[in-house]
C-alpha cells in the first residue's frame, strides 16, 4: 500500500493518511483489525477526529429503472485530539467489531462480485477530507456457509449476488439494504423453480435466512415468488440436515398458493433430500468463480482493486453523517 490521496481541502503541504488492513477475509459480527498511518506536512496540525467509515456498492429500484450508489452503513472513531508535527510519520492501531448483517464478498476464496470498503475521513482544524479507501473481504459465517453448502449438496449453482437498497417486509433487518444471493436450481427443481434467492440477515443470537423463490407456473399451482423463512441458533448448525429442509421446502412450491410463507414446508413427504455428488457446497462455489469473472470482465484482480477504488473516489459525500 502506498499513501494514497493528499489531503486536499487541507492545503498544499497537509498530511497524508493511509489506512492497512490486517490481511485476510474477515466475518460479519467479526473484528476488523489494521492501523491507520499519517505523514504530517509542512506544518504541525490539530488532529480532531480520524473516522472509518463502511460503505456498500448498492442497487435502488427507481422508476425509470435500476440506479447505483454508495450507502455508508457504519462509522467508526479510531483516533482525535492530537498534535500531528511536520514532517513525522504516526500509526494508530484499531480494531472495530462489524456489523452481523455486513455482506458476504466471498465464497471459499471466489469473489462475489459485491463491493465493500473502509474509508478513511481525517478532521484537522475544521477541514474534513477522505484520504483513503480499502476494499474490506467478508467470508461467511459458519452457519450461513452451512446454509450455501446445503443448496450445493441438491445441486444448485450460483448465478449472481447483489446488494439491494429496502427493507425485507416481516423480517429483523437492521442495515438499509440487504443482499441477495441468486441460485440456478438443479435439474431435479427445474420445473418447479426458476431461481432461488437467499438472503442472510445475522445477529448475536442466531441467524434468519429468508428463502424466496421464483416459481414456475404449473397446472396446480400459480406462479409468481414465494418467501419463507429459516431461522438458525448459534449453535444448532451441528447435526441439522438443511440439505433436507430447503429440499422438502422446495418440493412444497407446486402446493404453495400464497406469495408469503409456505404451509407444511418443512412437513412435506415427497421423497428424501437428494445429495447429488461429492463435495459439500462445490456446485456453488465454483458457479461463483465464473459468475465473478463476468461481473468483473475479466479483469485481474489488482485492476478490480483499483476499479473498486474508482468507484467510491468518484462518488458524492452523501452519507457522511449516517451511523
Amino acid at each position: 500500500m502506498v499513501f494514497k490521496k493528499l489531503l486536499g481541502s487541507l492545503g498544499v503541504g497537509g498530511p497524508t493518511v493511509d489506512t492497512i488492513l490486517e490481511l485476510g477475509a474477515v466475518t460479519p459480527g467479526g473484528t476488523l483489525g489494521g492501523q491507520v498511518r499519517l505523514k504530517g506536512g509542512s506544518a504541525d496540525v490539530t488532529v480532531e477526529h480520524i473516522t472509518l467509515e463502511l460503505v456498500a456498492r448498492v442497487e435502488a429500484e427507481q422508476e425509470d429503472g435500476e440506479s447505483e450508489g454508495t450507502v455508508a452503513f457504519e462509522r467508526f472513531t479510531v483516533s482525535g485530539g492530537f498534535t500531528l508535527t511536520a514532517d513525522t510519520e504516526h500509526s494508530i492501531p484499531f480494531a472495530v467489531t462489524l456489523p452481523w448483517e455486513t455482506p458476504v464478498t466471498e465464497l471459499h476464496g471466489q469473489d462475489l462480485g459485491i463491493v465493500l470498503g473502509v474509508r478513511t475521513e481525517l478532521s484537522v482544524a475544521g477541514a474534513r477530507d477522505k484520504g483513503d479507501l480499502d476494499r474490506l473481504t467478508v467470508r461467511p459465517l459458519p452457519a450461513q456457509e452451512a446454509v450455501l453448502e446445503a443448496f450445493g449438496q441438491l445441486g444448485f449453482d450460483f448465478r449472481s449476488a447483489d446488494l439491494e437498497l429496502g427493507h425485507i417486509r416481516g423480517s429483523g433487518q437492521r442495515l438499509p439494504f440487504y443482499q441477495e444471493i441468486e441460485l440456478s436450481p438443479a435439474p431435479r427443481y427445474a420445473d418447479r423453480v426458476d431461481e432461488v434467492e437467499v438472503t442472510f440477515l445475522a445477529a448475536a443470537e442466531g441467524l434468519e435466512v429468508v428463502l424466496e423463490a421464483d416459481k414456475r407456473r404449473g397446472l396446480h399451482s400459480d406462479g409468481g415468488d414465494t418467501v419463507s423463512h429459516l431461522t438458525i441458533g448459534a449453535h444448532d448448525t451441528p447435526g441439522r440436515d438443511l440439505a433436507a429442509e430447503i429440499d422438502r421446502w422446495i418440493l412444497a412450491l407446486a402446493e404453495t398458493r400464497s406469495p408469503y410463507g409456505v404451509p407444511g414446508a418443512y412437513g412435506h413427504a415427497d421423497g428424501p433430500a437428494q445429495h447429488p455428488g461429492p463435495g459439500v457446497g462445490t456446485a456453488v462455489a465454483v458457479g461463483a468463480a465464473g459468475a465473478a469473472v463476468g461481473v468483473v470482465g475479466g479483469m485481474a484482480a489488482a485492476e478490480v482493486v483499483d476499479e473498486v477504488g474508482d468507484f467510491f473516489e468518484g462518488d458524492d459525500d452523501e452519507g457522511d453523517e449516517e451511523g
